[in-house]
């Protein structure tokens, strides 16, 4: 990995943007892939945040109640439920590939490009689940506080070999399972904006999971992919968290992960289920 810094400046600001502006437009301001933004160059220079500030409305906190199963989905509640924890999981990952961007600034280009280019995806993942929470009536700040799961156990994605394999390799491949689960519940359930919304999200998902694959086997090469995997996944992050309940091979395949990794995620099993 190189040793200066990579990063053009405007990069690093809009990162510390949204990191540090509390407010749900400061956050999906749009980030260009070349770096040009308009964001206001008053955060300090050494500025590295933590956890990101978040105005009320957003705030987080521990816990978090069961997502509605897709049979539930006929209710509106229901389905606002899981909207607004859609959002809020992609909006974590807004703030979660900012951070990246700014913990580590040496990144290889093309790594740094395509962290960048998934962020703005993201963005515009949280929009769309918002708006269609917003279509039925009701609004992202009733369902504050959001769970602070990944947040809370930011700290021990400590390389950018760990954060490939924690968010890529596991919260963004568990996604392909829910996002097609969830869009079949939506469409049930006559709500088929939302349903179009969950098949985007998921199309776009398959792209993140190839990348986050082929860096980390580039960042770590020889071996196979599960030791790589293994390897660099931080507790408490695992292969029993990157699926779903319904369990999709071919999106894994079309994201070129091999039929041993997939075998080795879907057959994972939780450490209270080996209790």
């Amino acid at each position: 990995m190189a040793g200066a810094q990579n990063q053009r400046p405007e990069v690093r600001e809009a990162c510390k943007h949204i990191l540090t502006r509390g407010d749900l437009d400061s956050k999906l301001t749009r980030v260009c892939p070349d770096g040009r933004t308009e964001f206001p160059s008053d955060v300090p220079s050494g500025t590295f945040p933590s956890r990101p500030v978040r105005d009320p409305g957003l705030e987080m906190a521990s816990g978090a109640a069961a997502l509605p199963k897709p049979g539930a989905l006929h209710s509106p509640h229901a389905r606002a439920v899981c909207l607004a924890r859609f959002a809020h999981h992609e909006l974590q990952a807004v703030e979660l590939f900012a951070w990246a961007l700014l913990r580590w600034p040496d990144l290889p280009p093309e790594l740094s490009a395509g962290w960048l280019r998934i962020l703005g995806d993201e963005q515009r993942h949280t929009r769309a689940y918002l708006e269609r929470l917003e279509a039925q009536g009701f609004r992202f700040a009733a369902f504050a506080p959001h769970s602070d799961y990944l947040w809370k156990n930011v700290d021990v994605i400590d390389t950018p070999e760990a954060f490939l394999a924690a968010v890529g390799l596991t919260f963004e491949q568990a996604n392909l399972d829910f996002s097609l689960l969830y869009r079949d519940a939506f469409r049930d359930a006559g709500d088929e904006e939302s349903a179009r919304a969950c098949q985007q999200i998921h199309d776009d998902e398959v792209g993140h999971v190839a990348f986050a694959a082929s860096w980390l086997e580039a960042l770590c090469p020889g071996g196979d992919a599960i030791g790589r995997y293994e390897a660099n996944v931080p507790f408490p992050f695992s292969a029993a968290r990157a699926k779903g309940r319904r369990f999709d091979q071919a999106a894994r395949r079309r994201a070129g992960l091999s039929d041993a990794f997939i075998e080795h995620v879907r057959t994972a099993r939780s450490s209270q289920e080996r209790g």
